[in-house]
């Protein structure tokens, strides 16, 4: 055999070299194909399904919205309110792409140029990932991998998951959920929360092009450029993401540079169930919506968590309404305050009046027992000696106030010290409604629901006063078809033990101690005179008084059937009293409130919907018999306040914000003052909106020293006059100003001129008179 040339044996080795590099090559090929198929096949660690990737799991917020469509607050484990790509500004998307991947729009999921530059400058000049592999690697397996092989299995798993979003989403759908998925920090997570609370409640589309920048920046790292801890190196990164937008030709140099000019405006309002609008609101709805959702679970049996499952729940809330109420009650009650305190600065026993040390001492020591820390530390297994020295030692901490804007202060006192310091501040509680269809329009539980959790709209009950008595007037009214005309006898009236759960003889007096001569009821509302009052319960009865309330939606059974529940000895709610107090102007139908209108799951499918509850209460000449009698309270009585340009003395001008409320317009209320001036009370009705108020101390021995501050007509009332006052200044607002609709063929005459001269016109068997009612 002839032997191989020298250029043989070249050749020969040159095609072993080329056959082997090719072998090399495939099975690299290979290999790297494999696993890719490994991976894809969850052989390095489970891979998202079909079904994942078209449901990737979130935790979402349920979103609570006012009947005209403002966001109200949310309930979340994370803040999170997922948005289309509709609701994108250009801007945000544009700054997005610039600065993260700007060939996004010309790849499917992987930028092989990106890619080939990384790996040439081994990622000095940037790195490969895709707005689709970020997103991937956010949704689906995060953080994690430490060594090389589990970074590199990382990278390909999100290469993988990237290209499997690109075909099963569309490019823009792609950008909405790594909008929505990102975590901005200070509980803004998913640019809908981010651009709320760090511009000051706007939504993503109505973002400037150098705000749009703040957040785009924020994606490199939303922790080191913090808009509340760095706004330096905000600003500089906002300035970056603008260089890239000009480059890429979304914006001109000229604009550019005028931009980076620009300061950076952070307006910052965080999203917590402690703050923002409605907040002792959202409190009382939050219950409502986990006993609705353990009543109406999931297809599968599961119950809806309103943490994570991205609820939309639809109220009654008026949004503008709202926020007058808080307005109302925040001017008011600072003024307020501000007398109780000076009143309180020569009182020994502060704040509390007329009780023993023993009971003050007894009032303590609940509280102490009822606070966090006693709880804490006997959970802990502190004993009682420890956890009551406890009490005594000075600690630092942040305490309510109204003198700041925060309203709130740091201070060193002891815990001893803040619950009397605390136990000094009056509170309130006021809920306003629709009528006709019962829907909530605001609802006010308390001064600030941060450092004052108890509420006072539903969960308190207070004595009511005064504010009682039109229901006993309503109930004589609807039995004895009487005149808001009718006059009695204004003389002590008693009735004897025995009768209508009398033990001993009971003899009311008028507050103002004045007696003597007729007076028609409706001047006796109006003045709210305690011996027509008395005469009508004997008359009656307690028994049928106690029945209307039922059937206006109040819970009597804690009410006994005594006649001292005539002078309002009874301890009701503003929820309560309001709904109650509507029916009056519903043309005597009670109509159940309403606070929820609508929800709906994060799909958009409705999984309630209101269904109004009403019932006949009383005929529709006793309820506009009762108003015409609550019409005289604000035009010769307690309310006139209400009418004038001015009240003296001094003081009340002091106390009262926005004063003189001059209203014109027709208004039935009634106040309330309770003994020992614990409670004041306003109830106020227009033709479409009823309104309660009532302020307090939290212990019914924290009250002013006397009548003069510690009425109703002071307390309460001005919270309402200047709520109606900035209600009817807004033009959006359909509230009512006109007359209180007249039944048709009413025949219980309600003009006392009419009255007075049928009465003399006809004989004595026309109607009822003094004997024939045993008054």
């Amino acid at each position: 055999m002839a032997k191989k040339t020298k250029k043989e044996h070249k050749q020969s080795g040159f095609i072993k070299y080329i056959i082997g590099f090719w072998l090399l090559f495939l099975t690299g090929l290979l290999a790297v194909v494999m696993f890719f198929l490994l991976a894809s096949w969850d052989v390095f660690g489970e891979m998202p399904s079909f079904e994942q990737l078209e449901n990737p799991e979130t935790n979402l917020a349920t979103e609570v919205f006012s009947s005209d469509g403002k966001t109200l607050g949310k309930y979340y484990n994370e803040n999170r309110t997922p948005i289309k790509f509709e609701d994108l500004s250009e801007n945000l998307v544009q700054a997005l792409i610039a600065t993260e991947d700007e060939r996004y729009y010309n790849h499917s999921g992987i930028d092989a140029r990106g890619t080939a530059r990384a790996l040439l400058y081994m990622g000095s000049k940037g790195g490969a990932s895709t707005l689709s592999q970020q997103l991937a690697k956010q949704l689906f397996h995060g953080e994690g991998a430490k060594d090389i092989l589990g970074r590199v299995t990382q990278k390909v798993k999100e290469w993988i998951i990237a290209v499997r979003l690109e075909r099963s989403y569309t490019k823009e759908e792609i950008l909405a959920m790594y909008f929505n998925i990102y975590d901005f920090n200070n509980n803004a997570v998913g640019v809908r929360s981010a651009s709320r609370i760090y511009f000051g409640g706007k939504e993503p589309h109505e973002l400037k092009v150098e705000e749009a920048a703040v957040l785009a920046g924020m994606f490199k790292n939303s922790s080191l450029y913090n808009p509340r801890r760095n706004p330096e190196g905000v600003t500089n990164r906002r300035n970056v993401v603008l260089k890239q937008m000009a480059k890429v030709g979304y914006i001109s140099e000229e604009e550019k540079d005028s931009l980076q000019k620009l300061p950076l405006k952070i307006n910052y309002q965080p999203e917590s169930h402690q703050s923002g609008l409605a907040t002792y609101f959202r409190m009382f709805l939050r219950e409502f919506l986990k006993d609705w959702a353990k009543e109406n679970p999931k297809e599968d049996g599961s119950t809806y968590n309103i943490y994570r499952d991205g609820l939309k729940v639809y109220t009654s809330i008026d949004a503008k309404m709202q926020a007058y109420a808080e307005e109302a009650v925040q001017e008011h009650m600072k003024n307020l305050q501000t007398e109780f305190d000076r009143q309180n600065q020569k009182n020994k026993t502060k704040p509390f009046r007329g009780i023993s040390q023993e009971s003050i001492d007894n009032i303590i020591n609940r509280a102490i027992k009822n606070s966090s820390r006693y709880k804490h530390m006997l959970k802990n297994g502190a004993s009682e000696k420890e956890i009551m020295a406890s009490f005594n030692e000075k600690t630092e901490m942040s305490v309510f106030t109204w003198n700041n804007p925060r309203q709130e202060k740091d201070t060193i006192m002891t815990p001893l010290d803040s619950i009397y310091y605390y136990k000094s501040f009056l509170n309130t509680g006021m809920m306003s409604m629709e009528p006709q269809t019962g829907e909530v329009k605001a609802w006010v539980g308390g001064i600030n629901f941060r450092h004052f959790k108890y509420e006072h709209v539903k969960q308190a009950r207070r004595q009511v006063g005064s504010t009682f008595k039109p229901f006993v007037y309503a109930t004589a009214i609807d039995q004895l078809q009487l005149s808001p005309c009718y006059e009695l006898p204004n003389t002590l009236h008693t009735i004897p033990a025995g009768s209508h759960g009398v033990t001993d003889s009971w003899t009311p007096k008028n507050s103002s101690g004045k007696y003597g001569g007729m007076v028609n009821l409706k001047q006796a509302l109006a003045n709210s005179l305690n011996t027509i009052t008395a005469r009508l319960i004997d008359k009656i009865g307690p028994e049928p008084v106690i029945d209307l309330l039922d059937k206006l939606g109040v819970d009597t059974s804690n009410i006994d059937p005594v006649a001292a529940i005539a002078l309002g000895s009874v301890d009701l709610s503003v929820f309560e009293m309001v709904s109650a107090y509507s029916t009056f102007a519903n043309k005597g139908v009670y109509v159940k409130p309403v606070i929820v209108t609508r929800i709906e799951d994060k799909n958009g499918t409705i999984l309630y919907q209101h269904v109004p509850e009403t019932r006949d209460v009383m005929s529709e000449e006793a309820a506009y018999v009762t108003i015409n009698l609550m019409e005289g309270v604000t035009r010769g009585g307690s309310g006139t306040r209400l009418r004038t340009s001015g009240w003296t003395p001094e003081y009340y001008k002091k106390v009262v914000t926005g004063h003189p409320y001059k209203l014109t317009n027709p208004i039935a209320g009634k106040t309330g003052t309770t003994q020992n001036q614990s409670d004041g009370w306003f109830m106020g009705v227009v033709p479409n909106l009823t309104t309660g108020v009532w302020v307090g101390g939290e212990d019914r021995s924290v009250h002013f020293s006397s009548i003069t501050y510690g009425q109703g007509a002071t307390m309460a009332l001005p919270i309402w006059g200047s709520y109606m006052k900035k209600i009817y200044n807004d033009p959006e607002l359909d509230v009512s100003k006109g007359d209180f609709e007249k039944p048709e063929n009413l025949s219980i005459e309600v003009d006392c001129d009419n009255y007075k001269n049928s009465e003399e016109d006809q004989d004595d068997d026309t109607g009822p008179d003094i004997g024939e009612l045993e008054l």
